[in-house]
This record gives C-alpha cells, structure tokens and sequence, in this order.
C-alpha cells in the first residue's frame, strides 16, 4: 500500500482524512502505516541524536588530545557546534516538498562526513598547520547538516499526527538518545573501539537510519533506486572505513611519534603509545612522554630516595599515580618498608604494565611484589575517603594540562596530604620543569606551603624531560643535609644530591598565585608557558 502524500496538507488535528467510502479493512491499513511511519520517526530521532552528540564528543576529544586544555576544547567544541545546529534550524524551512527524500539525502551525508571527520582532523593536524581552523569547518557542517534532521522529522511526523503531540514525542526521544550517547560514549565506545573506529560506527548508524526510512516512506521518494544504490556505495565505503580504522589509526600515529610504535592501547581514560629505537622503550599518555627506559631511573630516584631518607618512618607508602610501577621499585628497595599502597585511576595502565615484558622488567616486577597494594580509584576522592595514615606520600601524577589533573596540584589536595601524613613523614611531589614552565613549578611549591607544610624545591637534569623539578613537604622542617643513600642505584650520589637544591637565575623562585580548585591558576600558567616551546 502506499503511504499517503506527505506534503498534503493535513485535516482533522492532523490526521489524513480517509475517503468517505473507505472500508474498515481500508481504515485498518491506513492506522498500521502510520503506526509504522511513527515507529520509524521516533526510532530515527533517538538514533539520530546518539550519532549527533557522539560526533560532537569525538571532535572535542581529538581537538583535546592535540591541543590540551580540555575544558576550553570542549566549551568552543560546544559553543560552535550549537551554533551551526541553530543555523541548520532555520535552514530546514527553506525545505518545502519532498521532506523524506530530503531527510534521507541529509543522513547519507552526515555518515560520509561523520565518519570521515576523524580522519579529516588527524590529517589536518599531521600535515597543515591549520588544524583549529579545520576543526571549526568539521563542526559547523556536521552542526547545520545535524540541525536540519529534528525540524523536518518533527514535520514529517506532522503529516500523521497531532502537531502537539509530535513535537513532544520527536523532542522526547531526542533527549533521551542524548543521554544514551553521553553515557556510552565514555564509558564503552571510546575505550573498546577508539576515535576512529568510533566515527565510522556512528557514521553506519546514520546509514541504518536511511535504509529504514527508504523502506518506510519509498514510495514518496521519486528517485527511491537512486538512493538505494548511493546507500549501498556509501555504507561500503564506511564499512570499509571501520574495517580499516586500526590501519588508519597506525599511519597517523606513525606520523606522530618518532621511533617505531609497538604498542597502543585505549582506555577508558587515556590513550597509551609505547614505541621503541634499538634500546630505547618509551610510553605515551595522550601523546605525552611519562618515560623512557634510557634515563627514568635518574627521575624515579631523584623522586623517592630523598623522601625515604628523610622520613622518620619507612613503614607505611601510598604512591599516588605511578602506575608503570617504577616509582614503586625505587620504594620497595627499602627493607623496613611494610606495606606500599599504589593509588592509581586507570586499571588498564597498571594491567598493562604488570604484564608486558618491556615494562616488567624495568619496574623489576614490583606491581606483583606481595607488600604492594593496587587501588584502582582517582588520587583525590580517595584521600578524602581514606582514614589512614602514611609515612611516605610519593606523588607520581602527569603533569597539570587538564582541569582533572589540575585538581591534584590544589591547596585542597595538599590538605589531604596533611592530613594523612604521619607524624615526621615525608612528601614527595613531581612539580613539573622550574626551566621551561618556571612558573608552573613554583605555583606547585607555594600552594605545597600554602597548605601548611614545610617545602623544600629541587631539581635534577632528565636527558628525556630536560631539567625537572620536585617538591619535598613535610610537617616537620626539612634538612636536606641529612639525606643518605642506602639502598642500590643507578645516579643519585651524595655530592649530586647537594647541588639538587640549588637553582640559578632563570628558575629561582618566581611570586605565583595559590592554585585551587576555584581558579585552577595552575593550568593557566601551564598552558602559557609549555605553548611557547612546542
């Protein structure tokens, strides 16, 4: 049967009128086509929504992953594309006729750009220095062409319903394909599929939308052939584009780092890359260096040995962050050390670490070490939590370029610290570079202070990092004169850990704000300063 014409102008609250003469059979056809045509709408609204806000997501995460500054990516990323979607809006009056022919040739080329979008701003990024304006393009067509699907959904709808009604049903399954999209985007794509893969399955999830509407409303599609057979090359295309996305994801990498990459790996919180030249094992997070096997050892012991010197106590470790396991090697060389507990957010990483041959053997098997504790929860919400206390605080957190790792460098989480220190403890804290982003580091050791803790600043030449920095905090004065090497090393010596506390005229102590969870000034001085040296 065909479905009537939906560009009559419908009568009766909205409903197309039957003949006079029709039969009950008649009547009963006509009530199950719109029931179908319902069906579909409302079932295209929620997926349509999925797929709009999950490329919205994408964008943000991939302009966040190149650029840093998280909150800022994802605020403009936002902004810009809620802006072309209101300009899509308006743009869906200018269509008049043909509504499902229009709507299906709109979802054919959200898939083909959805799914390439991707692969657009990896390029963009590899090979122009254009990127943030290429990123803008890819939001305003995908917002304007994502814009117009609502209003002409809500007018076919029109067509067999209660404009009252319509409206409330097509907006209803909108918002809750919003939702749907928000949770599993996080918490399933992104980590079990990654960026690319994750583009072209939403982009055959718009496609899924246009064969369903090809059967619903083909008969009021003039050129129904034509659109099958573009449907079929475009989902080829795309299924193509998903079967091929590791491959894809391997030459923009490829591109991005150096040596040869052995290993990638995407977690629910972070990307991990390790690549490797003849001896030389490195691991990335989100395209940011944490180590290499050539010289961590010289920032692993230059960031515990002076801790576990100094403290009064050795019994008791929490090492915050230090999933690789190798701050915890240097700790457990301390025979007098009972029990380590290892604060770590991402499961994978430490999984990850525990396992491969490459990272094992460097941390010398230290996640496997029977006094070490693993705690899979972010440093924060569990020093808030916890009531115990600890001799030595080893704080081996990636540097502070988001707004969540920002929050650990806070006067309320050295607070915490405090609090939980036992009584002659010991603090020891990566505090960033005191060369390239000076004031970054003692913004970290003022707000140290701020939380009324005795700090001692000092640094150390790491070939990888260049000259890195580190805090000392205690509630109890420092004397750094009393620091003795007793365990095996590879680069500390007594004469080497004098001069650590010794800084020269272009990275002695600067005047910094206090950083807090309200005004976040660390960040803003992080992301100042490391711009200047990229």
């Amino acid at each position: 049967m065909n479905i009537p014409e939906l560009n009559e102008k419908p009568c009766n609250g909205g409903k197309t009128e039957p003949a006079s003469s029709a039969t009950a059979g008649e009547l009963q056809v006509i009530e199950t086509s719109q029931g179908k045509v319902r069906f579909a709408v409302l079932a295209t609204a929620f997926i349509v929504s999925v797929c709009g806000i999950s490329y919205e997501l994408l964008s943000a995460t991939i302009s966040s992953y190149f650029l840093g500054n998280a909150v800022l990516q994802y605020s403009l990323t936002i902004g810009i594309f809620l802006f072309a979607m209101g300009i899509g809006s308006y743009l869906s009056g200018k269509f008049e006729r043909n509504l499902p022919e229009n709507f299906i040739t709109i979802e054919i080329l959200i898939g083909l750009f959805g799914g390439f979008s991707t692969v657009i701003l990896f390029t963009a990024y590899m090979f122009t220095e254009v990127f943030s304006l290429v990123m803008y393009g890819v939001l305003l067509i995908l917002g304007i062409l994502i814009g117009l699907e609502i209003p002409i959904l809500i007018r076919i709808l029109k067509s067999y319903t209660e404009l009252r009604f319509s409206i409330a049903d097509v907006l209803s399954f909108d918002y809750a394909g919003a939702l749907a999209a928000s949770i599993l985007f996080p918490l399933l794509i992104l980590p079990h599929m990654g960026i690319m893969h994750a583009a072209f399955f939403y982009a055959l999830l718009n496609m899924v939308i246009v064969f369903l509407n090809l059967k619903i409303f083909g008969s009021s599609i003039g050129k129904k052939n034509l659109f099958k057979f573009l449907s079929v090359i475009v989902t080829v295309i795309l299924t193509a584009g998903f079967i091929f996305s590791t491959n894809l994801v391997t030459f923009f990498e490829s591109r991005l780092y150096d040596d040869e990459i052995i290993l990638t790996k995407q977690t629910k919180y972070q990307r991990i890359v390790m690549t490797r030249f003849k001896e030389d094992t490195r691991l990335f997070l989100d395209g940011n260096l944490q180590f290499s096997s050539w010289d961590e050892y010289r920032y692993h012991e230059c960031l515990v040995i002076p801790a576990m010197s100094l403290s009064s106590s050795r019994r008791e470790v929490l090492i915050l962050g230090g999933g690789d396991g190798l701050a915890a090697r240097e700790v457990l060389k301390f025979p007098d050390v009972e029990n380590v507990t290892l604060v770590d957010i991402d499961p994978d990483m430490v999984e990850l670490c525990r396992k491969d041959p490459v990272i094992r053997e460097l941390n010398k098997g230290s996640l496997d070490n029977p006094r070490l504790k693993i705690i899979s929860e972010d440093a924060f919400k569990y020093m808030a939590q916890t009531d115990r206390y600890y001799d030595v605080i080893i704080v081996d957190l990636p540097d502070p370029n988001s707004e969540s790792l920002s929050k650990l460098y806070t006067k309320s989480f050295y607070n915490l610290l405090r609090m939980h220190l036992s009584k002659g403890g010991m603090i020891s804290i990566q505090s960033t570079s005191p060369f390239f982003s000076r004031k970054s580091f003692w913004c970290i050791v003022h707000t140290v202070e701020s939380a009324g803790l005795y700090v001692l600043p000092y640094h150390e030449f790491v070939p990888s990092f260049g000259d890195w920095g580190f805090t000392l905090a205690s509630n109890v004065r420092i004397f750094p004169d009393k620091i003795t090497i007793t365990v095996p090393v590879k680069f500390l010596n007594h004469e080497l850990v004098k001069k650590m506390f010794l800084f020269g005229k272009d990275s002695d102590e600067v005047e910094t704000e206090i950083n807090t969870l309200n005004t976040h000034s660390l960040l803003r001085y992080y992301d100042n300063e490391w711009e200047n040296w990229e």
